[in-house]
């Protein structure tokens, strides 16, 4: 059991010192909670194999599970993916900073803890400013599932993740409730169709508005 450290950030005027603080946790292979527009996250650094073995160790997360990556620009995109098709850019242009998730083919540096061993890789950028600037001043891409245990509910406020993660992880970010509560939409963009695999806070019917019922399943 290690001491859990929790501060508290307010998304409307950011303490960059603190934010500065988990930064360098999750540089160093610490475990870091914060909060996206969708629930609260568990962030790793992806490139930190330990790092995020030590995700499905505090879950008791199944290994075939991959974690969502999560980023700053959508121009990283090219960081993680192997290729990145016109599809993926007209929806990083049209739904991030937000709550959808992209299912692209991976880079072979991603670790395969990170993809649960499958050849792609699931990448998010979330519209939080905390999530937003703890991801800038960490400068990596960070892998964050909702920070819980395996099989509880998605954590929607600190507390929640308190509960849950105290004396498990070095760090908790507190900055208030979350404002959707809904998992992100998880899109297969790899194939001809955009593949719903998980529905969430981007709809069916604004994808079908942006490309049109046919191209999407």
């Amino acid at each position: 059991m290690i001491k859990t450290e929790i501060i508290t950030v307010n998304p409307k005027a950011i303490d960059q010192t603190a934010l500065a603080r988990a930064a360098t946790i999750l540089r160093q292979g610490g475990l870091v909670a914060f909060p996206t527009e969708t629930v609260y996250g568990l962030g790793a650094d992806i490139y930190n194999r330990d790092s995020v073995k030590k995700i499905f160790t505090v879950q008791g997360r199944p290994g075939d599970n991959p974690l969502i990556v999560h980023i700053y620009h959508w121009e990283q995109m090219t960081e993680l993916a192997r290729e990145v098709p016109e599809t993926a850019k007209v929806l990083a242009q049209q739904f991030w900073p937000g709550p959808l998730t992209m299912i692209l083919p991976k880079k072979e540096e991603i670790p395969a803890e990170v993809s649960a061993g499958l050849p792609t890789v699931a990448i998010r950028l979330p519209a939080h400013p905390v999530a937003e600037e703890l991801l800038r001043q960490t400068g990596l891409p960070v892998a964050a599932p909702s920070a819980n245990t395996s099989g509880r509910p998605s954590p929607t406020r600190s507390s929640h993740v308190i509960a849950d993660l105290d004396g498990k992880i070095e760090l908790i970010i507190d900055a208030g409730p979350t404002g959707v509560g809904i998992e992100s939409t998880v899109l297969d963009v790899t194939g001809p169709k955009l593949r719903i695999l998980r529905p969430g806070g981007v709809t069916r019917e604004m994808l079908e508005a942006a490309f049109g019922p046919e191209l999407v399943e």
